[in-house]
């Protein structure tokens, strides 16, 4: 029989779109029979719809028809099992009810790869790929990240994390603060997303205003660090957990901008949607290489030595966040006096990296398989672990009925 597979995708995020992407190209490289996979949208208004169009990618273009002809569900645990259950009947059709086995998160950004959707599905019990609820919400939060990360001996830039209480109070006091805490070119972006989405890098005071004004609008905290002037930047990606976990090869992306962008990312050298081609179910990834068309050196033109210290600053800064699964660690290279520093993870890469396994001889179907396979291994060492124990202490309780 086999695993049945719930690839969940989309969410109320500003990444909702690139997490579309990331998924089904994860849904069209799946080429191993053990597994049945069964994509389920999660709108932006956090509806859940599965359907024979789900897996489309020419269906999102008109994303209101397509949930038309799909079917709404909700997750209800029953008996031990996980079921995927319809919310509506329809005439004259057999109710959807529909057991999975594991989850398969593919989502992107505040509200879902936060740790947000982790803790609904390990409420319900329903073991789940990548990251746990604690490394997803501190893979997150950049400046959280930043205080583990330096407390482990990881070098990282110095920042400031105000609230936006704090700036709307006394915005010339908090520019006075980073001014003479941080000093000028500065980089502000919002605490937690990512994507690039938000980020704007100031040179002088009134830039800085602006700067703040529009992270603002994406968080209610944002990061402000000193920005790089003569800046490289270079990727590695690391699979695996706590006990064993390896790295990837590192790419070198080319911004068109001082930042690398939104559109670098998810738009440069694609469609208009980011994605290549019309892939079908088994076709593999190539023919879908949405994040993957991103201008980059693959690999990076790095010495042997260099790449070697970021592989292995990339394996610890994977295991020092308890990461599970497949992650994409971004470092900094000073050209100006050669440091070294991570600047973040993402816990559920774009295109899950797949290009940076591709490049050290893993193809993507096997690098899909091998999360599935680390999503059980947890789960049956979770299954050791006691979390809870029967006592009567209920049957002693008593509390004042009166309300007043």
């Amino acid at each position: 029989m086999k695993i049945q597979v719930g690839l969940f995708f989309g969410g109320p995020s500003v990444e909702h779109e690139v997490s579309v992407i990331s998924a089904l190209q994860a849904y069209y490289a799946f080429e191993d029979e053990r597994y049945e996979i069964i994509p389920i949208y999660i709108t932006k208004d956090s509806r859940m719809f599965v359907g024979e169009s789900i897996g489309d990618i020419e269906a999102y273009r008109n994303i209101p028809a397509l949930l038309d002809k799909s079917i709404q569900i909700t997750l209800v645990r029953e008996e031990g099992r996980t079921y995927l259950r319809q919310i509506k009947s329809r005439a004259f059709k057999k109710d959807y009810n529909q057991v999975i086995d594991v989850a398969f998160p593919v989502v992107h950004g505040t509200n879902v790869e936060d740790g947000t959707l982790q803790g609904y599905l390990q409420t319900l019990g329903l073991p789940y790929v990548g990251c746990d609820v604690f490394s997803s919400a501190i893979g997150m939060d950049k400046f959280a990240q930043k205080a583990v990360l330096k407390e482990a001996g990881v070098s990282v830039l110095p920042a400031l994390c105000p609230y936006v209480s704090e700036y709307r109070e006394n915005p010339a006091a908090l520019i006075d603060k980073i001014e003479k805490q941080i000093g000028y070119p500065v980089i502000v972006k919002p605490n937690n997303l990512g994507s690039s989405v938000g980020i704007r890098v100031a040179r002088d005071r009134a830039a800085l205003e602006s700067a703040l004004e529009y992270a603002f609008g994406f968080a209610l905290r944002v990061l402000v660090e000193r920005a790089i002037v003569h800046l490289r930047e270079i990727n590695c990606s690391v699979l695996g957990d706590y006990e064993k976990a390896e790295a990837s090869e590192c790419e070198e992306p080319i911004a068109q901008d001082e930042i690398l962008s939104y559109q670098d990312k998810y738009m440069g050298n694609s469609g208009k949607n980011g994605v290549k081609g019309a892939p079908v179910k088994g076709g593999g990834a190539k023919g879908s290489e949405g994040m993957a068309s991103l201008s980059r050196k693959i690999p990076a033109e790095i010495s042997p030595e260099r790449r070697e210290e970021i592989r292995s600053l990339a394996v610890k800064t994977f295991q020092t966040l308890g990461c599970n699964g497949v992650a994409r660690i971004d470092f900094m290279i000073d050209t100006d006096t050669d440091a070294l520093y991570v600047n973040e993870i993402n816990t559920i890469p774009g295109s899950l990296a797949f290009y940076l396994w591709e490049a050290v001889g893993l193809p993507y179907s096997k690098m899909l398989v091998r999360l599935i396979e680390l999503a059980l291994k947890r789960e049956r060492e979770r299954a050791n672990i006691t979390f809870s124990f029967d006592s009567n202490l209920l049957a002693h309780a008593s509390l004042p009925r009166n309300k007043h």
